[in-house]
């Protein structure tokens, strides 16, 4: 048993981690929220602790015994880090000994096309800060979760986890309609469940051995062409594949209506669309630079683990629906 902290607890991937460890009865956990502790419900081993991040003494205190840290906000929500940097100094001050950091998406070509994702910049900066701070003499063991894209979203618009707002993809099950770049229907995509995210992350609190610096919990690596054809199968109708030009979509140009609209309540709705078609452009470029492909570190330590399939996904959630 160890205390664990989460910062961004009551975020919706947060609360999926959260459940998970306290269904392991195992640990004691803090869990950081800005909001009104009282307003969150009472969980078995769980201390809501507010805090508004930017007193690092207070969180020193509140990380105090704290043995592994998980931090599951949004960067793009934290201008320059500041918050997180915070919290890992003051976590190194607490003498916390490992550290999840903001990654949980994405994978480590991110660097190389930050081009294609500027939201996720700060993920990037954090990584250099760790490598930073461990240059000389090991002070945080830590390990960068990447799972690429949540395989919740393939279910939009029902709702298939406890907490997490759904949007459409790119491969739009609901429409059986494919949006795809010429020629790339063999690139490949992994898909990751919130729950076999959750349970990776519960049972690597656990784990004995050191954490990979380089965390790629890959739950189905699946090629477009396979996706659709799952696709069709679970839905029972063939899909409308629609092609875009590679050089359009680098040239900044969506020529497609059938673009995703984001369902983040932080974006000011003059800006939605703009914002969906940069995301969509995002996703799609991203595929074919392998942004959304990640290793599988957290697979090969945890074997027994099964993970969700892309065919098995759907056909919950979509299979009695036709």
């Amino acid at each position: 048993m160890v205390k664990v902290a989460i910062a961004g607890a009551a975020g919706e991937l947060g609360r999926e981690i959260l459940d998970k460890i306290v269904e392991r009865q195992k640990h004691e956990i803090i869990a950081l929220v800005r909001r009104d502790p009282s307003l969150l419900p009472p969980l078995q081993g769980v201390t809501w602790a507010q805090t508004s991040y930017k007193s690092e003494s207070e969180l020193v205190q509140l990380l105090d015994g704290v043995d592994t840290l998980l931090c599951v906000f949004a960067v793009h929500r934290d201008p320059g880090n500041a918050t997180q940097k915070m919290l890992i100094d003051a976590a190194i001050k607490a003498g916390v000994r490992r550290y999840a950091p903001a990654e949980w998406a994405t994978s480590m070509k991110l660097e190389a096309h930050l081009d294609l994702a500027p939201w996720n910049g700060g993920k990037v900066e954090i990584c250099h800060y760790l490598q930073k701070l461990n240059k000389d003499k090991k002070v945080l063991e830590y390990s960068c979760f990447q799972v690429g894209i949540l395989m919740d979203y393939l279910g939009h618009p029902h709702r298939v986890s406890k907490y997490l707002t759904t949007m459409p993809m790119t491969v739009d099950m609901e429409n059986c309609h494919a949006l795809v770049i010429s020629g790339s229907l063999t690139d490949e995509i992994t898909f990751t469940t919130a729950h076999d995210i959750a349970k990776v992350v519960a049972r690597a609190i656990e784990y004995e051995g050191e954490w990979p610096l380089v965390g790629g919990v890959s739950g189905h690596r699946i090629s477009f062409e396979d996706l659709i054809r799952i696709g069709e199968r679970v839905r029972g109708t063939p899909f409308v594949i629609e092609r875009l030009r590679q050089e359009d979509l680098e040239a900044g140009e969506l020529k497609t209506d059938n673009f995703f609209r984001v369902p983040f309540s932080d974006i000011p709705e003059d800006q939605v669309e703009s914002f969906s078609k940069l995301a969509t452009i995002s996703v799609m470029l991203g595929a074919k630079y392998g942004l959304w492909t990640v290793t599988d570190e957290w697979n090969r330590i945890l074997p027994d683990h099964k993970f969700t399939q892309v065919e098995e996904f759907l056909r919950s959630i979509w299979g009695s629906r036709g």
